[in-house]
């Protein structure tokens, strides 16, 4: 008999539509382009600090960085390449601080007058494998309110604030998705969403009006990533069943399947390296995630390497296909 998420004829290759933005995704995506899957990332366009809010204020166009970082990590080029797109500069009056990747991708926008257009353009040379979606071209603004009332306006300064955060929204509220990212969602063999921070680069996508729906009404399983580290000012003292209803309170209930959480221990370094910055390891509280009806995938997950942890791409890659393919076998 047919399970959730087998409602379509069997493809031979697996379709993943990846949601997120942030250094956690583009990880992610390192390890999944290797694997037999098509995928199409949808990247938040919140980003207002740096280069890419430079770029967003001068040139009114949406924040490239999030988008710069997903099409080098899935590009197909030789390493130098990579080193080009995320060059920073760090003189010149005007040029100190721009990425030359966020250059390159205001320029196409500039050329072809449109902001997806130009990101495809890029694509093609840097033969990215697969599809990469802003998820939205209106200019967003991210807003927070915090517990004791106050707003916070800006995605970079959210997490500077040091107040815990009730709830955050966009502005303006009804900004719209693409439609090719909708096409994408209802086609989906899975859904993925994280890892990231949860505040500023999950939760802005889930907010994207019409997007969400898209996700609601997919029979494709759900599946979250759980971030591996708290982070300080966003996520302090989360465990893993704080982010997925954080989640389920931004977008008014319950719509996952499945968590993927990392259960190997840290070393004692790693830990006193990550308590300096406040960040401290995202507790795995396996039964309130129980009680949520989640079916969990706790497995060692993590590799620390240029002194920062980070998901292990090809692991979490190898896990998200085995359990999708499981899915689709029923």
């Amino acid at each position: 008999m047919p399970t959730k998420g087998m409602g379509r004829p069997q493809r031979q290759q697996m379709r993943l539509v990846v949601i997120g933005g942030g250094t956690g995704l583009s990880v992610l995506l390192r390890g999944l382009k290797y694997e037999s899957v098509h995928i199409t990332a949808i990247v938040t366009v919140a980003d207002d600090g740096g280069s890419s809010g430079r770029l967003r204020a001068e040139m009114d166009m949406p924040p490239p960085g999030d988008i710069r970082n997903v099409l080098t990590a899935l590009a197909d080029t030789e390493p130098l390449m990579e080193k080009v797109m995320q060059y920073r500069f760090s003189t010149g009056t005007g040029l100190a601080g721009h990425n030359l990747g966020n250059l390159l991708l205001a320029a196409m926008n500039e050329i072809t007058g449109d902001f997806v257009t130009a990101v495809k353009a890029l694509s093609g040379v840097l033969a990215v494998r697969g599809d990469v979606l802003p998820a939205s071209t209106q200019s967003i603004q991210l807003i927070a309110e915090m517990k004791d009332g106050t707003l916070v306006a800006g995605e970079s300064q959210i997490p500077l604030a040091g107040k815990e955060i009730k709830r955050v929204y966009l502005e303006p509220s009804d900004a719209a998705p693409l439609n090719e990212a909708l096409l994408a969602i209802a086609d989906a063999d899975a859904i993925l969403i994280g890892p990231g921070s949860l505040y500023t680069s999950i939760i802005p996508n889930l907010l994207v009006r019409g997007l969400f729906s898209a996700i609601a009404r997919s029979t494709a399983p759900k599946i979250y990533i759980c971030n591996v580290m708290t982070q300080p000012g966003e996520t302090d003292g989360f465990a893993a069943s704080h982010h997925v209803n954080a989640m389920y309170q931004h977008v008014g209930g319950p719509f996952l399947d499945t968590i993927i959480v990392n259960s190997a221990k840290l070393p004692f370094y790693v830990l006193e390296k990550y308590a300096e910055k406040g960040a401290k390891p995202v507790r795995y509280d396996l039964k309130q995630l129980r009680q949520l009806g989640l079916h969990i995938v706790a497995k060692p997950l993590v590799t620390f390497e240029d002194g920062y942890l980070r998901h292990d791409a090809h692991a979490v890659s190898k896990q998200v296909v085995s359990l999708v393919k499981r899915r689709r076998r029923g």
